[in-house]
């Protein structure tokens, strides 16, 4: 089968992860209930008439998308698509207001023309001219992961040749409060976080968009081999080594070749035990995490892609993302496993490039 290659990767994240030097200036982040995306200027991105109209993920997703494409050369991918699990939620809130505020009527309906889950790769590819195939998978945190193998499926089939695959979620003030209700979101008094031994459940919430180019094509700007993808929606506790046991045997490897692991531990005692079961079958690889950097979010595994690209690339690991003190001579796979609130478990594995 041939190989299809990330060719690129942008992120706009609670790191500052737009610049160049943000692999030295990773900082944890455990005090606060929610944490808020570092954005840039936009307008240095976006023309101002234009930053008007968009919403939060809109701009952070018009901005690396368009630098995920720079780096990679590409002026127009053969494809767009993209994972959320919120979508545009702010316009949605916006919507639902107007009509409460207008009692049903006299609505303007821009906000829910914007509020639609595709709004995001529509508006990429109206600013690139783009008119092939075009799709927005909505499956909470394995959004990104469908749209990774879609993508890889597309460039596999012949379909396209360079894809511009990107995740995106924004917080929204109602949503919050209505996280903060049902506990998904921790307590005040659960703060700071342990994350890798809490006993509290929530989680801290971030937000943050993600693109990458995928291509068939090896180039010098390539960050990593994307090799298999595996997802599934239930997982009973007992079932989760080997569920990772038979994705590494379908793709002949063994656990000791897995270099290191990147778990989504989030803070969550109900959802970490996962991580926990798997983390048992690599005593030999690099254990990391990153949702301390980044907060858990439907697509959160779109950042801890990015961290995993840069460590295939500069084969190195950030001290502030090690479990474990084992560090290998050279990085060639890296496993990563994500679920969010015990839910939708998916596997990615990449390889150096």
């Amino acid at each position: 089968m041939s190989a299809v290659y990330i060719n690129s990767a942008a992120c706009i994240s609670v790191q500052d992860t737009l610049n160049e030097n943000f692999f030295q200036n990773l900082k944890p982040e455990n005090s606060f209930q929610v944490l808020k995306a570092i954005e840039p200027v936009y307008k240095e991105f976006i023309p101002p008439a234009m930053i008007r109209r968009m919403s939060k993920t809109v701009k952070m997703s018009s901005v690396v998308s368009t630098k995920a494409l720079q780096e990679a050369g590409i002026e127009k991918p053969d494809a767009i698509i993209v994972g959320t699990g919120m979508g545009c939620s702010q316009d949605s809130e916006k919507f639902l207001k107007n009509v409460i505020d207008n009692n049903e009527e006299f609505l303007t309906p821009t906000y829910f023309i914007q509020s639609t889950h595709n709004t995001v790769s529509g508006q990429i590819a109206l600013g690139l001219q783009c008119h092939g195939y075009n799709f927005t998978y909505v499956n909470t945190s394995s959004s990104l992961e469908f749209s990774l193998l879609d993508a890889k499926l597309q460039i596999l089939d012949g379909e396209a040749e360079n894809v511009l695959v990107g995740s995106t979620d924004e917080q929204t003030e109602r949503t919050m409060e209505l996280y903060k209700l049902n506990n998904s979101i921790k307590k005040e008094e659960n703060l700071p976080v342990d994350y890798l031994n809490s006993k509290t459940e929530g989680v801290i919430w971030g937000e943050g968009s993600s693109f990458f180019v995928l291509g068939k094509e090896k180039t010098e700007s390539s960050y990593a081999q994307l090799t298999a993808i595996q997802i599934i929606n239930k997982l009973e506790l007992d079932e989760t080594q080997q569920f990772i046991e038979d994705f590494l045997a379908k793709n002949n490897l063994m656990n000791n070749d897995i270099d290191a692991v990147i778990s989504g531990f989030s803070g969550d005692s109900e959802s970490d035990i996962y991580y926990q079961k798997a983390s048992e079958l690599f005593p030999n690889s690099s254990l990391l995490y990153c949702k301390h950097l980044s907060g858990e979010f439907n697509t959160a595994s779109g950042f801890s892609t990015f961290m995993a690209c840069h460590i295939l690339k500069n084969q190195e690991i950030p001290e502030v993302m090690m479990i474990n003190s084992v560090k290998k001579e050279g990085i060639k796979n890296v496993l990563l496993y994500n679920n969010l609130g015990g839910n939708d478990h998916s596997l990615v594995l990449l390889e150096k490039a």
